[in-house]
Order: C-alpha cells, then structure tokens, then sequence
C-alpha cells in the first residue's frame, strides 16, 4: 500500500503545491528524521521527487482502488 499525504499548506510554494491536492509520499527517512517529506509535487519531471517541511502535508488513508489510479494518472504524465 502506497503511503499518500494531502497538502494543507503551500506558504513558499504556491506553483509546486496545491493546497488540498493528495500527493503520493516517497520513502525518505533521512529527510524525515528532518521533518521533511519527499512527495511528486506539480513538477512531475522529477522522479525523485522534491522536499517539502513535513507540516505542510497530512497523511491520508485511501481504499486500494483510488490508490490505484492516483498511481496510474501520475504515471500518465
């Protein structure tokens, strides 16, 4: 199961969040032990995605189904 976050803050970012889009969260623990978070922003031409503060984001739970087309729809980019 994908882990993914909904964006409830884009101070500073406002072109690479959306505030209310869910996001697809990539393992990083290093950035977490920073209170960061690895997501795929709007800049989807990173696929190693980009760093964001972690309190920017909630975590979400999502039945399989949508998981699965939040994954295809990113993968369609």
């Amino acid at each position: 199961m994908k882990e993914f976050v909904i964006c409830i803050n884009n101070k500073n970012n406002p072109a690479s969040l959306i505030v209310g889009k869910i996001y697809r969260k990539l393992d990083d623990p290093e950035a977490e032990s920073f209170n960061m978070i690895r997501i795929i922003d709007e800049d989807i031409s990173e696929i190693d995605g980009y760093l964001y503060p972690a309190t920017y984001f909630m975590p979400i739970e999502l039945p399989e189904k949508i998981q699965q087309a939040l994954m295809v729809a990113e993968n369609l980019y």
